[in-house]
């Protein structure tokens, strides 16, 4: 039964090996695409004072609150989507650290059963 359970260990732990990466890879384009959310925010908000501030010094009856409102609107989406997207980061973040102490305890066992011991080195 102890070899069914070692082998279960070596699968889990080459499993592991492969989610990390990709759990790391994920956890940079989220941080990147919520810096661009950030950017789009503030970009969004200057033209919106910009457009207020052409509205109150304009001569022709032009009403750009129409388009103040859709402004202001699309920045409460993307202020949306940056929530949605720290809080699908912070459970990448704590996915990410539950596998490298995963990883670690699985390694502490192999190693523990000699497993480690006679296998070759794995590739990096």
């Amino acid at each position: 039964m102890a070899v069914g359970s070692s082998a279960k260990d070596v699968i889990a732990e080459g499993m592991l090996d492969l989610l990390k990466p990709a759990i790391q890879q994920l956890d940079l384009h989220v941080h990147s695409v919520r810096e661009s959310q950030v950017e789009l925010r503030e970009h969004i908000d200057n033209l919106a004072s910009e457009l207020c501030r052409i509205n109150e010094h304009q001569k022709v009856a032009l009403d750009l609150d129409p388009y103040v409102k859709k402004l202001l609107n699309a920045r409460r989406r993307v202020v949306l989507v940056n929530n949605i997207l720290q809080n699908a980061q912070e459970r990448l973040r704590r996915l990410n650290h539950n596998v490298a102490k995963e990883t670690a305890r699985r390694k502490t066992m192999l190693e523990a059963s000699g497993v480690l011991a006679s296998r070759p080195p794995s590739k990096p």
